[in-house]
């Protein structure tokens, strides 16, 4: 049941864009009661009346029936039914079908173990907490071992595809290695999309899979089963890392309170399938995860800027400068995710510089413009000149 000081919560969320079923997770409600909530424009109030009958209800034992039997077409059922008579309309039977098709699901499938050290899925998670004071809508990125089911997140305030190899490239280095496939949804920063039922996958997200010697593997779409053991921990996670931190000082404030909630919780607690504890199974598992290459991938925006006549370019808003020997010529900039970045030209390095907001003022480094202001023609006069001057007035 919804309580009144939830209601805060599921408006602040839903007008930072959470999904409903995020924030349902979260509160340990359903979805309909936030949808509820979210139409009568205020928190639950009033007196509970008695339950409404429905038209559907002398025909529940048929659809019941035709369920067991393995009909789960609502349209079949509908039909079957208003040939006994029922009046109501399809609707009416979706809805009642709808919370039990994960029965069907359960009959269906299989579940499937990995080998240790075989498979990592990969799914982004997201969440409206408070970051130095400010509600602030937050992305973590989810990391499971298919095999120990130990698990990785990053939390971070963007969810594009640098921001992605990141994360994974965390998790690589917090498990100590690299499994032989990774499981990834169909997100852009993984996969661009589908041309004959083959993936079109992205070319950084190759390349880095490459350097790496994972195989990537993406799920078809709209089946979650694929990569369930990783979106159940970030429900996990929502249950129960973000209920007991709900705020930090700081994005690295946050990480260091995850990583600590990792160690002690996360990692300790026993696996429902196996009965057994993560830390054993990963003990296991570790030993066959294959090694972490010896130089981490630049997972840095790459872009390109042209130097502007007085020897300085453009980045995010500021101006900072290069050697004036590249006026005019167009440099590779790599920007990093820590909010500093290098400047080269001709894959060449030639400087690197902080990332600083404009109200700082430009950039500039001792010796850049050495050879341009030689180039400037400064006019000089004798003294003499000025003392003529002086002795007409």
């Amino acid at each position: 049941m919804l309580r009144r000081r939830d209601w805060q919560v599921i408006k602040e969320q839903h007008d930072l864009g959470v999904y409903q079923k995020d924030i349902a997770i979260e509160l340990g409600v359903s979805p309909r009661t936030v949808s509820r909530a979210l139409r009568r424009g205020g928190p639950p109030g009033g007196k509970v009346g008695r339950p409404r009958g429905s038209v559907l209800d002398p025909y529940k034992p048929f659809v019941d029936e035709l369920l067991r039997s393995g009909v789960w077409n609502v349209e079949v059922i509908w039909a079957r039914s208003r040939e006994l008579g029922y009046p109501g309309k399809s609707t009416i039977l979706r809805d009642y079908v709808k919370p039990k098709r994960p029965l069907r699901v359960k009959r269906a499938t299989v579940r499937f173990e990995t080998e240790p050290g075989r498979q990592l899925q990969v799914d982004w998670g997201e969440i409206a907490r408070k970051v130095s004071g400010v509600l602030t809508h937050l992305y973590f990125l989810v990391c499971t071992l298919g095999f120990s089911r130990r698990f990785y997140a990053w939390i971070t305030d963007r969810a594009d595809t640098e921001h992605y190899l990141e994360g994974m490239i965390r998790a690589f280095e917090w498990f100590g290695g690299v499994t032989e496939q990774v499981v990834v949804d169909n997100l852009k920063s993984a996969v661009l999309g589908r041309v004959g039922g083959q993936v079109e996958w992205n070319p950084r997200f190759l390349d880095f899979a490459a350097y790496y010697g994972f195989r990537p593997f993406a799920c078809r779409p709209y089946r979650a089963r694929t990569k369930g053991k990783d979106e159940r921990m970030v429900g996990y996670l929502k249950r129960n890392f973000f209920i007991w931190h709900s705020e930090a000082e700081s994005l690295s404030h946050y990480q260091q309170l995850l990583e600590g909630w990792l160690l002690t919780h996360a990692d300790l607690r026993v696996q429902g399938t196996v009965k057994r504890p993560v830390t054993e199974l990963f003990a296991e598992e570790q030993p066959r995860l294959q090694p972490l290459p010896a130089v981490r991938y630049d997972t840095s925006y790459q872009e390109d800027r042209l130097a502007e006549w007085d020897g300085y370019i453009d980045v995010g808003g500021n101006r900072y400068s290069i050697p004036d020997r590249l006026r005019g010529k167009r440099v590779q900039v790599k920007i990093s995710l820590a909010g500093d970045f290098k400047v080269f030209s001709e894959g060449e390095f030639v400087v690197e510089h902080r990332v600083q907001d404009r109200s700082q003022g430009w950039v500039t480094v001792p010796g850049h413009h050495a050879s341009l202001w030689e180039e400037v023609w400064v006019e000089s006069r004798p003294l003499s000149v000025y003392e003529e001057v002086g002795s007409c007035s």
